[in-house]
């Protein structure tokens, strides 16, 4: 468990002092893939980097298993960090050496012996679906492939956390996608705790349990990706939960049908696979046509959102309408 408890970071220089992260309180459970996801500038990057105390703390503390990471002297805490694996957003890898030489370098500046530490690469590779490229360089490879490198080697020493640095960012869509697959196969497989930052809704919703907002280095906001999804409550998780959610930009829709009403409805997943739209069009008698729609998965929940076109008159056929929805769980707004 890795318990992160009121932390601070303060950068002070000659012009003016800067709250990089502010009073941060999280706890994240074993085995689970927590996103932290914020704008530019949020204090993400810094908050991951106190995990494995890459950086220090100006206030609080941070516990890995009840142990005060935040507190170790050198050595212990270059003992606990072989536990931490990191991957980062530009991969970080040493191009003078080939794929099977980049995953073994932690084993080898741990003293492993060269059978031991050719055998652990080798079952890496393997895992990471690197097969047939142990002996390319870097500059040989695509973008996913060398993160997938830089996976590998992060997993070297059997760690039980990994800390994703931004590490889909530099990736085009489908990379993206298989890269993000492979964290889930790797979170199953190992039942590894992975902590990752992003400014990428699209991201957390694939592979988080839960995740936390955080604006100007606080946490805004903090739950599963249900709650996140279908309840935002900060202006900062609704655009970021608009924009990934949205088919096209509202604003479009409305200047496209100028008459009449938009709604936007949200069906869970306890309903998307009822015929709720169909009864509840012949319960208002009310004329509609569908716009768009859409269907998210989250690791917990499938919903999907809706837009639906249809004119201003017969008021009471619209509440007679609106009214069938609510009572069968569907969220209705009027955009």
């Amino acid at each position: 468990m890795i318990e992160i408890k009121n932390v601070s970071k303060i950068y002070q220089n000659k012009m003016q002092t800067i709250k990089a992260v502010e009073d941060v309180s999280l706890t994240i459970q074993d085995g689970e893939i927590y996103g932290i996801i914020g704008y530019s500038g949020a204090g993400k990057s810094t908050l991951l980097r106190m995990i494995n105390s890459l950086e220090k703390p100006t206030q609080g503390t941070v516990w890995i298993d009840q142990e005060n990471i935040s507190d170790l002297n050198k050595k212990a805490l270059n003992q606990a960090r072989t536990k931490i694996g990191m991957i980062f957003q530009h991969f970080n890898l040493l191009w003078s050496r080939t794929v099977i030489e980049n995953i073994e370098l932690p084993l080898e500046i741990a003293g492993v012996s060269l059978d031991k530490r050719r055998v652990r690469a080798k079952e890496l590779i393997e895992l990471v679906g690197l097969n047939g490229k142990e002996n390319s360089y870097p500059s040989e490879l695509s973008g996913g492939q060398k993160q997938r490198v830089g996976i590998a080697r992060a997993l070297a020493n059997h760690p039980t956390i990994l800390l994703c640095d931004e590490a889909t960012s530099a990736l085009d869509p489908d990379t993206t996608e298989s890269i993000l697959d492979l964290l889930l196969k790797i979170n199953k497989e190992l039942h590894l705790t992975i902590v990752l930052i992003t400014h990428q809704m699209e991201v957390v919703q694939k592979v988080c349990h839960r995740v936390a907002v955080m604006v100007e280095g606080k946490v805004v906001e903090e739950g599963t990706m249900k709650e996140i999804f279908l309840k935002p409550k900060h202006p900062v998780t609704k655009r970021f939960v608009k924009e990934e959610n949205s088919c096209n930009q509202e604003t479009d829709l409305k200047n496209v049908y100028t008459d009449g009403i938009l709604y936007k409805l949200t069906f869970t997943q306890e309903n998307s696979r009822q015929p709720i739209l169909s009864q509840a069009i012949r319960y208002s008698d009310l004329d509609i046509s569908i716009v768009q729609a859409k269907l998210t998965n989250t690791q917990e929940i499938s919903f999907g959102t809706m837009y639906i076109h249809t004119s201003k008159n017969h008021d009471q056929k619209h509440q007679h309408f609106i009214q069938f929805l609510n009572e069968h769980n569907v969220l209705v707004e009027v955009i």
